[in-house]
């Protein structure tokens, strides 16, 4: 993976300046043993080829650009020292994601636009660093119970799509099968969804010769133990109602949240930000 180029900087050495060459910054390295002092909340995108990417190869991609991006990151202690780094809820291997989210813990502070612009340039074509905060109280994983996926059906019309959404959601309970590294699980993949509907507007795209509908559903799926992944909510339909598309699903997480009262999901890094709804810029 070939990180993304830099934009030329400025002549100004101040101005435009990375986290390595900042004057402030070269004027000495960060004791990485020392205790954090900054903790970042990050979102981030994988998309196109890189949603066939293992959370392992995406995680050693990070690390790399954490390193060539030149923060200061903590370490943990012992003879292999780690980054502190947590994940949270990584996508599965095959799903592109627009709200992947990850805690970063630092022996310095650090201003988050910096860091995201930085960070942003150093990864690969495919992962994108869309926002950085502050982090703001308790752990970012007690912000998140669920997710929202889109899921894109070619081949499958609207019609077909919403007689097939209404059978399942009339269904107290779809048990479905997976196969997993411990062998054959079954699981009831009605009891993790909290909402699912097709999208009024189908996309119409070119096929092998012919215009092909391609319905989109958006589910909404309670990260629950085990959890329940967009294929086996496909599953869920082919067991209620039949529905088996002949071409693999485009599956993209648009959101991830806890939920209110009315079932819509709440942005994790919302109340982080200021005010007027932008990004926190400046150092803690």
């Amino acid at each position: 993976m070939t990180p993304r180029r830099n934009d030329p900087r400025s002549s100004d050495p101040a101005a435009g300046a990375t986290l390595n060459e900042h004057p402030v910054r070269s004027l000495h390295r960060p004791n990485p043993s020392a205790p954090p002092v900054c903790k970042l909340w990050l979102r981030y995108a994988k998309r196109g080829k890189l949603r066939f990417t293992s959370h392992r190869d995406v995680a050693r991609a990070v690390e790399r650009g954490l390193r060539r991006a030149g923060l200061p990151m903590a370490y943990s202690q012992g003879f292999n020292p780690h980054p502190k780094i947590s994940w949270v809820g990584a996508a599965p291997t095959g799903c592109a994601s627009e709200a992947e989210y990850v805690e970063l813990q630092l022996v310095e502070p650090a201003d988050p636009e910096l860091v995201r612009s930085e960070l942003d340039a150093a990864l690969p074509e495919g992962l994108a660093v869309l926002e950085v905060v502050l982090a703001g109280q308790g752990s970012l994983a007690e912000r998140i119970e669920a997710s929202e996926w889109r899921i894109e059906l070619s081949g499958v019309p609207v019609e077909r799509l919403r007689a097939a959404v209404g059978e399942l959601l009339a269904t107290p309970q779809v048990h479905v099968e997976r196969m997993t590294k411990n062998g054959l699980r079954v699981l009831d993949a009605r009891a993790a969804l909290v909402s699912l509907r097709p999208h009024p507007h189908p996309v119409v795209s070119p096929g092998t010769g012919e215009v092909t509908e391609c319905g989109i559903l958006v589910a909404v799926v309670r990260q629950a133990s085990p959890a329940v992944r967009p294929d086996d909510v496909l599953s869920a339909l082919g067991v209620v109602a039949g529905l088996r598309p002949t071409v693999p699903a485009k599956v993209t997480r648009m959101a991830q949240g806890r939920l209110d009262d009315d079932g819509d999901l709440v942005d994790p890094l919302d109340r982080d930000r200021k005010p007027d709804g932008s990004r926190p810029v400046g150092v803690r």
